[in-house]
């Protein structure tokens, strides 16, 4: 019996929809990161990116849990000196809840070109309308 290692241009990729509806916005990332990498398939190899295309919609209804809505903030540097800039989650999640959902993706995958190739399978929408049905998505349970 021999294993079998699937090439790069081998791989079928499907499209999955994660509604974020009342769920943690850390769960519904840790399980679209999941799916991205590949890691839900029998033929998971660490350096092939065998991962699916994953959509996740109403991000504005994501939630996150005890106090993280008035505490937390996403801190980046702009790179001149005395750049450091914040965001709290409160207004990030009313504003642009889905980029905060591309962020908490972006945290859980491997920072690496093949990291980035991953991300850029990830469409993440505000409200429960998206452009991508001519793709006939499979939904996705948590």
């Amino acid at each position: 019996m021999s294993t079998t290692m699937p090439k790069a241009n081998e791989v079928s990729r499907k499209w999955y929809i994660i509604d974020a509806t009342g769920k943690p916005l850390g769960r519904v990332a840790a399980k679209a990161a999941h799916i991205l990498r590949g890691k839900h398939k029998p033929t998971y190899i660490p350096h092939v990116d065998c991962g699916d295309h994953v959509i996740i919609i109403n991000c504005d209804k994501a939630i996150l849990t005890g106090k993280k809505l008035e505490n937390k903030k996403f801190y980046w540097h702009t790179g001149w000196i005395g750049g450091l800039k914040s965001k709290s989650y409160k207004d990030m999640m009313a504003n642009e809840a889905d980029k905060a959902m591309m962020i908490a993706v972006n945290g859980m995958l491997p920072n690496t070109t093949q990291g980035r190739e991953q991300l850029k399978r990830l469409r993440t929408y505000k409200g429960s309308e998206h452009k991508h049905a001519g793709q006939k998505p499979v939904a996705y349970e948590l």
